[in-house]
């Protein structure tokens, strides 16, 4: 028999602090009440949670801003590496995840997580330009282009 509950801590595919939720009767005294996730929805726990929720809210709201704001200034900026290279263009040090974001801090002064720059499960290893998407929040995305070139020998 479902019971409703309200959330003290996000619960993936349920909700976020706050949300009041209908659930089986076990999973809510199985789980939710003894993980501390969920409480009963008492006029009390809801005032408290509602408190909770709406600074939440305003974090998600800010974060999103921000997102936005920096997907402005990132989307189709160009960073340039200069690589040794040995046969057909294969780079002897490769363009690491944190060389991007340092880069990305010095000529824009944004600061970016490292597991935000989507290089796959690999990182780039040869010259040329790679496609690079940078997950700023949700389904907010930029798109930037790494340029690797060789690297000019000191004559």
């Amino acid at each position: 028999m479902p019971i409703e509950v309200l959330l003290t801590q996000s619960v993936e595919k349920l909700g976020e602090p706050g949300d009041i939720v209908r659930v089986a009767d076990g999973y809510a005294r199985n789980y939710l009440f003894p993980k501390n996730v969920a409480t009963l929805p008492t006029p009390h726990n809801v005032n408290r949670f509602k408190k909770v929720r709406d600074a939440r809210e305003l974090e998600l709201k800010k974060r999103e801003e921000w997102a936005k704001s920096v997907k402005t200034k990132v989307d189709g900026f160009v960073l340039t590496f200069q690589r040794k290279s040995h046969d057909e263009g294969k780079l002897y040090s490769t363009v690491r995840r944190e060389e991007i974001v340092e880069q990305i801090q010095q000529q824009l002064g944004i600061e970016i997580e490292k597991d935000r720059v989507g290089l796959g499960a690999h990182q780039i290893e040869t010259l040329g330009t790679h496609p690079v998407k940078l997950a700023l929040y949700k389904d907010i995305a930029a798109s930037i282009r790494v340029v690797v070139e060789e690297e000019k020998h000191a004559s």
